[in-house]
């Protein structure tokens, strides 16, 4: 299989995986609007620095609202980020491999495309968000659904779900890190507890976990079971123990695989032996970033082995 498909299909999954879960990203902060009280203000812009976009937003815009927030995450070609430039993404990555990815990916992901560009202004204004981005969800689902039911479990299968699966996990800790987010502007009084239990369980909603966390822990929502359950939760398929299995579940079956899954199981035995859960603060907020740049360094080492710069 040639570097530049190989890349191509990573990147494709990636890309893929990535305005599934901005839409849920977004998803959580329009969710948490309608359920936490009044006096409970939360900022979007925590958002933009999740994602590490501060530099690209404060290029486009100087006021940090909701609306600016919402259109540079779903909308703005700018953000190479964003849902519309990752569904670019998608779409020429899928229209240069139609050899070894099925040709009814293109046709779905043009559907996604068109349905986004056409109706992108249901997602900037509040009233009509929730379908918008819900919609945006089930197309992608639609697209991985084919795949897993159809592709050929080959090289080029492997590749995809090692991008999706980087993907994941990268993404699912920025979804943990909107949740810590949304904690830490909170103020300590009669409601505390209560818009605790709110946001906790809008995180697990937002990555369809609400039913597998009650059924596996048994208890009800608490922040340090939630954040616990989607870190090492080997069986839940968002969890970032999970994502890492199946990484080197990929990699195992790829030529010469040895640097990544030498940094994978390195990942995966240490990774998890960081974090307090009992300690839901800034301090975990930098453990989730100290994730992100693990995942970075795995990235990298996919690219150095398999993606070689000619």
């Amino acid at each position: 299989m040639l570097s530049r498909v190989a890349e191509r299909v990573y990147w494709a999954a990636r890309y893929l995986e990535r305005v599934e879960s901005t839409a849920r990203l977004v998803s959580i902060y329009d969710k948490l609007l309608f359920d936490l009280p009044r006096n409970v203000q939360l900022s979007w812009y925590n958002l933009i620095a999740i994602n590490d976009l501060e530099a690209d937003f404060a290029e486009r815009y100087s006021v940090r609202d909701e609306r600016n927030v919402v259109k540079f995450l779903l909308g703005d070609t700018s953000n190479p980020s964003s849902i519309v430039s990752s569904l670019r993404g998608i779409r020429e990555n899928v229209r240069t491999t139609r050899d070894v990815v099925l040709e009814e990916t293109w046709e779905l992901t043009n559907e996604l495309s068109l349905y986004v560009n056409e109706n992108l202004q249901q997602g900037i204004n509040r009233s009509q968000r929730h379908e918008f981005l819900e919609n945006i969800i089930k197309g992608c689902q639609q697209i991985l659904g084919l795949l897993y039911g159809s592709m050929p479990h080959d090289a080029a299968w492997d590749f995809l779900r090692l991008g999706r699966n980087l993907e994941r996990s990268d993404m699912t800790s920025r979804i943990l890190d909107a949740g810590v987010s949304a904690i830490l502007e909170m103020k300590e009084d009669d409601n505390a507890v209560n818009s605790r239990q709110i946001i906790w369980g809008n995180v697990l909603r937002s990555v369809n976990g609400a039913q597998s966390y009650r059924r596996t822990v048994r208890s009800s929502v608490k922040g340090e079971e939630v954040v616990r359950y989607l870190l090492e939760n080997k069986a839940f398929p968002r969890s970032v123990a999970h994502c890492l299995d199946a990484m080197i579940d990929s990699a195992a079956r790829l030529p010469h695989s040895k640097p990544v899954l030498t940094i994978l199981k390195e990942t995966r035995k240490s990774i998890f032996s960081e974090v307090n859960y009992q300690v839901l603060d800034e301090r975990l907020r930098d453990y989730l970033n100290n994730l992100q740049l693990v995942h970075g360094k795995i990235h990298c080492c996919v690219g150095e082995t398999w993606f070689p710069v000619v």
